[in-house]
């Protein structure tokens, strides 16, 4: 086990907050002297199917404690996702069924292991000891916070000032995910810097239970690749782990040069010297933003799909975008008699059936920006009827196209 001056340079990488540092500081060095390591929870709630790279950011910071030897403990809010975690949320969210918990959890497990060694990892469910709970075990625990602390949370206090109604067992989930803390006796909690609160609820909750109270880690939250949001399905501006890895490699060249080496620092296990090499070389020139960015490409790819994937999809994204090729594989995509009108396709209309685009509205501004063509001839007329050719080929911004199969 490295010093623990060494474990406290490497925790640190890419952190927002370590809630209080010279608690964790102690524990290391405990750890250190007497050879135990520490037990370092993270919670996922299983509320959606996939993981996107933006949820990997706090995985690969329990990676760097499994590399360190610490017990790491992955645990799926099986039961806490039944009352749905409120942090952000601006109305009570919709609850899952028991069948749609199962089944995102067994996803989250299997994609969570593309970051994480599953052979250092305890995985658990929090269903083990929160169903087990009486009420006079809840009322003992609800004793444990006021409604004064929970309206401290500026989720819950903007909905309370806006007269949004904020349900009971909204007020529980914190308590919820505290306990956890106290079930597996945690020295560490991982999280987004979104999940603050929810963690310092464990640490509290810890002391009121006789234990010493766990250290809050929160990292900070990755933004998509319009580069001003956080990473988000619902905006479009994700990359999901599971994506095929030409679809990761486009989309990880299709993002803003400035958030390079942010995600070179929170996904990619590239070291700390190098980091600081490559943000040398884009400050003084030495390294040109493409070249960057198709490495970046390659280390995300090659994480997920592994390294004769990441090559061909660089060699495709080459061939493409610099040669302006088609790619070997394009959707085939039917024209049916219905969707004609006098032999034509209206091209806003078609774009979003095909999937090219969101809305009508979006379509039409893909067209005036120059993000449509038709067998390489761009398309400027968002009103045009398009006559459809069998074997025609429509291009519909960076990545998308498409073959019309025409009978």
């Amino acid at each position: 086990m490295l010093a623990w001056q060494q474990q406290m340079k490497i925790i640190e990488r890419g952190v927002a907050e370590i809630v209080p540092g010279e608690d964790l500081a102690a524990k290391l060095k405990r750890s250190e002297s007497t050879g135990k390591p520490l037990v370092v929870k993270l919670g996922l709630d299983p509320t959606a199917p996939d993981i996107h790279l933006g949820h990997t950011v706090v995985l690969h910071k329990m990676r760097q404690f499994q590399d360190l030897g610490h017990d790491t403990v992955l645990l799926i809010g099986d039961y806490t996702t039944k009352v749905g975690d409120p942090t952000g949320r601006s109305e009570t969210r919709k609850r899952l069924s028991d069948e749609e918990i199962k089944a995102n959890a067994r996803t989250y497990e299997r994609q969570a292991f593309k970051v994480l060694d599953p052979a250092r990892t305890r995985l658990d469910f929090n269903s083990r000891w929160l169903s087990k709970l009486t009420f006079a075990d809840v009322l003992e625990l609800t004793a444990k916070c006021t409604v004064a602390r929970m309206l401290e949370r500026d989720d819950f206090s903007r909905r309370y000032r806006e007269n949004v109604p904020i349900s009971i067992h909204e007020f529980l989930y914190p308590l919820m995910q505290g306990y956890d803390s106290v079930a597996l006796q945690a020295d560490v909690e991982l999280g987004g810097t979104d999940q603050k609160f929810n963690l310092l609820m464990g640490r509290n909750l810890q002391r009121e239970y006789g234990q010493e109270a766990q250290v809050a880690v929160t990292m900070p939250l990755l933004e998509g690749l319009d580069g001003v949001q956080k990473m988000s399905k619902s905006l479009d501006n994700y990359i999901g782990i599971d994506e095929p890895a030409r679809e990761m490699y486009g989309k990880t060249m299709s993002m803003a040069d400035s958030l390079m080496v942010r995600y070179f620092e929170l996904v990619t296990g590239v070291s700390l010297e190098e980091l600081r090499e490559i943000e040398r070389g884009l400050r003084e020139g030495g390294i040109h933003p493409r070249d960057l960015k198709m490495r970046l490409a390659r280390e995300i790819v090659t994480a997920y799909h592994g390294g004769d994937a990441a090559r061909e999809a660089e060699e495709e994204f080459v061939r493409i975008f610099r040669q302006h090729e088609i790619p070997d594989e394009v959707a085939d995509w039917k024209v049916e008699p219905s969707q004609l009108e006098d032999g034509r396709l209206f091209l806003p209309r078609f774009l979003v059936e095909a999937g090219a685009a969101g809305s009508s509205g979006e379509a039409r501004r893909l067209i005036r920006q120059g993000g449509v063509r038709v067998d390489g001839r761009k398309l400027e007329d968002e009103e045009l009827d398009l006559l459809p050719v069998d074997g025609m080929i429509v291009k519909a911004g960076k990545r998308k196209f498409i073959r019309l199969r025409v009978e």
